[in-house]
C-alpha cells in the first residue's frame, strides 16, 4: 500500500483538460467506443511517452525492453480497435 501513497504521477493540467473535452464532445454525439478509444490512447501517451525518461533509468536494460514491447502491443490495440471500429457496419 505504501507504494501507491509514493508513487508521483504528473500529467499536465491542460492535456487533462483536453482528455475533458474530447470526452465530453464524443459522448454528447453518442460516440462510446470513440471516447474508449480517446481515453486508451491519452493513457498510453501518459504512461509511455511523458513518462519515458522514468521508464529508462529504473534499473536493468530489461525494463527498457519490455517498456518498448509492452508499448508497441498498446499501439497495436489501438490499430486493431480503429480497424475495428471502421469496419463494424451499424444495422
Amino acid at each position: 500500500m505504501a507504494f501507491f501513497f509514493s508513487t508521483e504521477l504528473v500529467i499536465p493540467a491542460i492535456q487533462m483538460a483536453v482528455l475533458l473535452g474530447l470526452n465530453t464532445l464524443a459522448l454528447l454525439f453518442g460516440r462510446i467506443k470513440l471516447t474508449l478509444l480517446i481515453t486508451y490512447t491519452f493513457t498510453l501517451y501518459w504512461g509511455y511517452v511523458i513518462n519515458r525518461d522514468f521508464l529508462m533509468e529504473s534499473g536493468s536494460e530489461g525494463i527498457g525492453c519490455f517498456a518498448y514491447i509492452y508499448f508497441g502491443f498498446g499501439l497495436m490495440v489501438v490499430i486493431f480497435a480503429l480497424a475495428g471500429f471502421l469496419a463494424h457496419q451499424h444495422q
